[in-house]
């Protein structure tokens, strides 16, 4: 099974770090941000990694290279401009092949074991939802035994950045910038979204203050 890092984002809320980096390369600790995601891919088996970018993209082509120091096959999906999450994914869809692939946003940090998260059989996606962090109050799904729905139904949770889909998500979508939401949304509609509630560690690293906590947290963590 492939995976596909998220790295096209502009980081404004980033700024002034993002000026001259672009977001994934910025350093928590000792690494850049998108290391701690391909490092905990290859641990998980994901070897064959695809990554899109756009804003200062060619750095990231430069930092990484194809993969191989860290036991992985990289790959690159360049944008140009952004295509948002849902876009930059469909733009992806040939370097991904026709097998389900898992996706994390190169701006989170989780603890998760990547490789415990499967994709329900019948299923188009399978999210990985957490407690709803103090920027999203008001969360994005609603978790009823493992069976994804729109808010309205019960209590919501936060959509994690972590996911796993069937390429037929995107059967019907067209070559552009989308969201992804919009997909999930009417997929949920017609019962065909999975989804686990992870209680772990998990952090939106979107700021320069929540980049300071994630640092905190490496410095604390055992070796």
């Amino acid at each position: 099974m492939k995976a596909m890092i998220l790295a096209a984002g502009r980081g404004e809320r980033m700024r002034p770090l993002t000026d001259t980096i672009p977001k994934p390369l910025i350093k928590a600790g000792s690494k850049p941000l998108i290391q701690y995601h391909i490092e905990a891919l290859v641990t998980a088996g994901y070897q064959d990694l695809v990554i899109n970018h756009a804003y200062l993209g060619a750095q990231i082509e430069e930092a990484l290279g194809d993969g191989s120091r860290f036991n992985a096959n990289i790959v690159y999906s360049p944008e140009g401009t952004a295509l948002g999450t849902g876009g930059g994914i469909f733009n992806a869809l040939p370097l991904l092949g026709s097998d389900p692939f898992l996706v994390v946003n190169a701006d989170v940090w989780s603890d998760i074991n990547l490789g415990s998260i499967n994709l329900v059989s019948g299923k188009l996606a399978h999210l990985v939802l957490i407690d709803n962090p103090e920027h999203n109050l008001a969360g994005d799904f609603v978790l009823q035994n493992d069976l994804v729905l729109n808010p309205g139904s019960g209590p919501t949770l936060t959509f994690s950045g972590i996911s796993l889909y069937n390429p037929q998500l995107f059967a019907d979508c067209q070559p552009g910038s989308f969201p992804l939401t919009k997909l999930l949304r009417k997929a949920c509609d017609n019962g065909q979204v999975s989804g686990q509630h992870y209680r772990g560690q998990w952090l939106d690293v979107g700021t320069p203050e929540r980049l300071k906590t994630l640092e905190q947290i490496l410095a604390t963590a055992s070796p």
